[in-house]
């Protein structure tokens, strides 16, 4: 059958589809309408939302590669590597047949698709109630983190909220408007929060505090600072600390940390090592490892915006003999090249530290803005500022953000949602070496609709420029 990845085809609805299509397991593609009859079926379905979540279109590789590259963070060392399917990022020649975008518009739907399902079937399964409340949140929060996602990217998607049973009936729908696409995704979070517990049962799942940190997150994307901060000022209260130690944030002997809030597992030499992920190898300096692959390097740029005395150097960027920098916050595999055992951290507390400063800057609360920027460059190692003008504050915030994020998806977010991609970019492309061609436009800060889903859909229109 023709292959298409748009809302109306997930999980439930693969029956069709050959095996190679999606890396899930088999709990994970249950297509009778028998399935969810009990808790057991049920929770098959919940760890199959989080598997989604490790697919190469999400937390595997696309949201760290999307998220850095078209930044001044990170570049493609060999973009011949993947049909300069990473390059295309780094020079903003971004095609709508890119694979890694076309992934992550499926991947990204799979999952929500999957939630859609439980959410669907829950209110029928007898369960505890509570741990009905708790699956009820997770679902609702990984569904509003993947939309975000989503919108980030591209802007305008569809929206599809509840389980698809007639795959006709999206099509002619077209794309959402973003606005209604980040309301539901604050109502979905806001929900989520009061269902969620405080502690994990278990190791990867969602949190109170993660709802609370991603729903303050989205609401500063959209310039709500003020109700931000009422939701970003309760997560640390939940038991949440920065470690002392920078080297121990992603150190894989402590995963799961007390500055951890939400990450996405993984673990190398499980399963035939089919638990681990590629990110290692794929965002590695070519020749360092077997089969690397260059892409998502650190820029010599980011390396040299640190200053001696910033602990977080060393701890985050290594130095190949050849002085190539690369990221030390994925580990080297213990097995396969790409079966990296990393865990890709989607929110930590240096995170929400870090966003409380910027909506205390933006009310003009100097004092609780230099409270909490001090709070990371103390850890890193650095004096303590007391900076009283609004601009210079937001400045010196977003620095920190750059130089504490480096490498984990998040610069090229905050560089759009500041409005400054256009300017930052068009000097990074100014001042850096072989990039004369490179130009970034106005229209460049939402990546193309995958051309497939424009094939098949013509409901489905493409982004300006593209």
């Amino acid at each position: 059958m023709k292959r298409i990845y748009i809302p109306l085809l997930g999980l439930f609805l693969l029956q069709s589809c050959s095996s190679d299509l999606l890396n899930t397991s088999p709990e994970s593609t249950k297509i009778t309408a028998n399935f969810y009859q009990d808790q057991a079926q049920l929770e098959q379905g919940v760890n199959a939302v989080y598997a989604s979540l490790q697919y190469n279109g999400q937390y595997q590789l696309a949201m760290l590669a999307i998220g850095e590259i078209p930044s001044d963070n990170t570049y493609d060392e060999v973009p011949a590597n993947d049909s300069f399917t990473y390059g295309e990022f780094d020079f903003f020649t971004i095609q709508p047949n890119n694979s890694l975008l076309g992934n992550t518009w499926k991947d990204n739907y799979v999952g929500i698709q999957q939630a859609n399902i439980v959410l669907n079937r829950i209110g029928g399964i007898a369960m505890d109630e509570s741990v009905k409340n708790a699956r009820t949140g997770e679902m609702k929060f990984l569904r509003a983190l993947m939309y975000f996602n989503l919108v980030r990217i591209f802007g305008d998607v569809p929206l599809v909220t509840k389980e698809t049973t007639d795959v006709n009936e999206y099509f002619g729908q077209g794309r959402t408007s973003a606005e209604t696409v980040y309301n539901f995704i604050e109502t979905e979070l806001k929900a989520s929060v009061d269902l969620l517990p405080v502690a994990a049962s278990q190791k990867g799942r969602v949190t109170k505090g993660a709802a609370l940190g991603i729903l303050g997150k989205v609401l500063v994307t959209r310039n709500k600072y003020t109700e931000a901060l009422s939701y970003l000022q309760k997560v640390e209260p939940l038991g949440y600390s920065l470690l002392p130690d920078a080297t121990k944030i992603f150190d894989p002997s402590n995963k799961n940390n007390a500055e951890i809030i939400f990450d996405v597992q993984f673990t190398s030499g499980l399963n035939g090592n089919t638990e681990g992920s590629q990110a290692y190898q794929m965002f590695s300096p070519s020749g360092f490892i077997s089969g690397a692959k260059g892409h998502n390097l650190p820029t010599k740029e980011v390396y040299n915006v640190y200053t001696s005395e910033d602990s977080r150097r060393n701890a985050f960027i290594g130095l190949t003999p050849s002085g190539v920098p690369y990221s030390k916050k994925l580990t080297k595999p213990i097995t396969a090249p790409a079966d990296g055992g990393s865990n890709v951290v989607v929110l930590r507390l240096a995170d929400v530290d870090l966003l409380m400063a910027e909506c205390y800057a933006k009310a003009n609360d100097f004092t609780g803005s230099n409270l909490y920027l001090n709070k990371v460059k103390v850890r890193a190692g650095l004096s303590t500022v007391n900076v009283t003008n609004q601009q210079q504050l937001l400045d010196e915030i977003a620095l920190e953000r750059r130089k504490e994020f480096v490498g984990e998806g998040h610069r090229w977010f905050d560089l759009i949602r500041t409005g400054k991609a256009v300017s930052v970019m068009t000097a990074h492309f100014q001042n850096t070496p072989g990039y004369n061609t490179a130009v970034i436009k106005d229209y460049n800060v939402l990546m193309p609709v995958p051309q497939d889903q424009i094939n098949t859909d013509s409901a489905i229109k493409q982004n300006p420029g593209y």
